[in-house]
């Protein structure tokens, strides 16, 4: 058992030692974070999406804006839109599940706001198809995805593409990725205060 633990968090390291020496994904996590500051500054929200552990995980992400992450500050608006059990169930029962979080971009976003879609292969024909929306009605798009970003990598105005095959890493690094945009925001926002 001990083995197996140490191996759980020795490739954890590995791959958080893969972010850190890849300047190109520090660049990205900067320019999203300008991005959702700029957005937020403007009036606009923060649209949030994924399925089973990436469904926490946007849950996570809305949490932390529409409260807090480290300080106090006034709450910005996060939607995941996994929440709503009624909601999704009512789409995917009247419109399939491929189009339980376009219909909900379609129905709460608008022109400026920014859309995060989570997927560890980065295939989830859902979020493929709420990015597809959100492209229509001038919304940003932000993929967290795996290895090699599947087709969301395509489809994503920003990619944020961790570099590894194995599910449980992936998952590890994009709650790392939330948290580190969260406090970008945070700090920036609070600053202006």
């Amino acid at each position: 058992m001990q083995e197996y633990i140490k191996t759980n968090i020795r490739e954890s390291m590995e791959a958080k030692r893969q972010l850190l020496e890849d300047t190109s994904l520090i660049e990205s996590i900067e320019q999203i974070a300008a991005l959702c500051i700029a957005a937020y500054q403007n009036g606009n929200k923060i649209l949030v999406c994924g399925n089973g552990g990436s469904a926490s995980d946007a849950q996570h992400m809305a949490g932390e804006l529409v409260g807090r992450y480290q300080m106090e500050r006034r709450g910005l608006p996060a939607i995941a839109l996994t929440a709503d059990a009624a909601v999704m169930t009512a789409l995917a029962n009247d419109y399939q599940y491929q189009n339980i979080f376009a219909k909900q971009v379609e129905a709460l976003g608008s022109k400026g706001d920014i859309l995060f879609g989570i997927s560890t292969s980065g295939n989830s024909e859902n979020i493929i198809q709420s990015f597809q929306m959100a492209k229509k009605m001038y919304i940003k798009t932000v993929g967290l995805t795996g290895h090699t970003g599947g087709k969301l990598g395509a489809c994503a105005d920003y990619l944020l593409n961790v570099p590894s095959k194995h599910t449980p890493r992936i998952q590890e690094m994009h709650i790392l990725l939330i948290h580190t945009l969260c406090g970008l925001i945070e700090r920036a926002l609070a600053e202006k205060r």
